[in-house]
């Protein structure tokens, strides 16, 4: 993919050397979901990098998948995870684009390092004959939110969860 500006910030196709910082990345993620609501999305736990980096390296070679990390002075600062889907009758939807996750170093957020790269995963579903991009995000992540929706997204599906351990008020 190259450089995506001048100041040493590339976009390119995940390797299995990004792995650990992928890692890393997707354990982020995972706690700052938990962060957000702890009784619906799981707490991170110390194999959680490894599992993540293991899991995300089974999927590097795959054609219908992207994942993309973003780079800057030689460090993985970010990553996407996506994939094409066919007919989903459970998302009642068609063929499309999912992206899966899309993570950027709190460090260097602010910069417009996650709309490059989320510009660049929409590009690669496209090449990969995905006619539409779907995603899930989490209700209290703003500032995802934001940017999906400067990127052109429309919300259609709202998520909604009740613990059934709980008594109804």
């Amino acid at each position: 993919m190259g450089p995506t500006n001048p100041s040493g910030v590339i976009i390119r196709p995940g390797a299995p050397s990004d792995l650990p910082a992928v890692g890393r990345l997707g354990a982020l993620l995972v706690r700052l979901h938990h962060e957000l609501d702890p009784t619906r999305f799981i707490p991170a736990g110390p194999e959680t990098e490894r599992a993540y980096a293991s899991y995300l390296g089974t999927q590097l070679d795959k054609p219908r998948v992207v994942v993309l990390v973003v780079e800057r002075d030689g460090e993985v600062i970010g990553y996407t995870y996506a994939g094409v889907e066919g007919h989903d009758y459970m998302a009642l939807r068609g063929p499309a684009g999912v992206l899966y996750d899309i993570v950027v170093d709190p460090a260097y957020r602010g910069n417009g390092i996650g709309r490059r790269l989320l510009d660049a995963t929409l590009a690669a579903l496209k090449a990969r004959g995905a006619p539409r991009v779907v995603l899930s995000t989490a209700e209290g992540n703003v500032a995802a939110r934001r940017l999906f929706v400067a990127a052109g997204f429309r919300p259609t599906m709202r998520e909604m969860t009740r613990e059934l351990d709980v008594e109804e008020s």
